[in-house]
């Protein structure tokens, strides 16, 4: 059995897969905050409560929403405090009793839809999310890219191209960005930073699912900024396809349910691409909210 724990700022959620990868258990319990033993206490109740239930000592694989250093065995995560730092990787391994891999979340994203029945004949697939923050991960034959450092796949603190400033111009003003550095990419692509390339032309605000509801009814200011933010994302998404080059695109998120992507990204995204390339496939997440929990399960069906 393969147990994927997704860590996240408010709640721990282990999925259970059986052999042949089918989900057969799922449970989702509080994050503990304030106190380190505790958060390894809960890890350590729900894995015994699955062994239990299943008779058997699961394969554990933890998706963490932070950068995780394999050399230390540490996470640098903002949204859970109490394990800034901490030697999470070796403490979950010495209190479960079994071998623990640890990943990002994004990477675990990236994971799940890479090993979809319909995704593995991909070589290469980048995992792409578009939700509070941009995130991605990169995987290279069924196997996650960490990077040396371990933040492979950090895609959204890119910074911003020329070409970029110039489409924004000087309404939409840079901001700092949770990395630490202004005019990330991120700032500009996320849910956050759409509503605020909207407001900063129009000078009203209006959450993300308002604007894409006026522009579904034809509202000439949606409709500006929509096709303003596609060649934005294109502009962005060029950069890491003629450096990775992948043969699919998943993307994930809440903007990730915004059709609109689908039909305008491949027509925008062809004039900032390499001259000889083709457009990769592009396609929505398969796995929801789900996905982190089921690519850390499946961080132990490889090397």
């Amino acid at each position: 059995m393969y147990y994927g724990f997704d860590m996240g700022g408010t709640k721990i959620e282990l999925a259970v897969f059986d052999n042949e990868l089918n989900q057969v258990w799922q449970k989702r319990v509080p994050t503990p905050k304030d106190d380190y033993q505790t958060l390894l206490n809960t890890f350590l109740e729900l894995t015994r409560e699955a062994d239990e239930k299943f008779n058997c000592q699961g394969k554990v694989g933890v998706g963490v929403p932070g950068i995780v250093n394999h050399v230390e065995g540490t996470v640098f995560t903002t949204n859970v405090p109490t394990a800034q730092y901490k030697p999470l990787i070796h403490d979950l391994a010495n209190i479960l009793q079994r071998p623990v891999k640890v990943e990002n979340d994004a990477n675990c994203f990236a994971l799940s839809e890479a090993w979809d029945p319909d995704f593995k004949r991909y070589p290469t697939v980048l995992g792409l999310i578009l939700g509070t923050g941009v995130g991605g991960g990169f995987i290279i034959n069924g196997k996650v890219l960490s990077g040396k450092n371990g933040i492979a796949g950090e895609i959204g603190h890119m910074n911003l191209s020329v070409r970029g400033a110039k489409l924004l111009g000087e309404k939409v003003p840079e901001i700092t960005c949770g990395c630490g550095q202004t005019a990330c990419f991120e700032t500009y692509l996320s849910g956050p930073g759409f509503e605020r390339i909207y407001s900063s032309f129009n000078n009203e605000k209006r959450s993300a699912i308002e604007i894409i509801e006026l522009y579904k009814q034809g509202d000439i200011q949606a409709k500006e900024h929509v096709n303003r933010y596609m060649s934005l994302l294109a502009m962005f998404m060029g950069q890491i396809v003629t450096v990775f080059d992948p043969d699919l695109v998943v993307i994930g998120g809440g903007l990730s349910q915004f059709e609109e992507i689908y039909k305008q990204l491949p027509e925008v995204l062809p004039q900032y691409l390499y001259g000889i390339a083709t457009l990769p496939a592009i396609e929505k997440a398969r796995y929801g909210d789900s996905g982190g929990a089921r690519g850390a399960a499946f961080l132990n069906l490889i090397d």
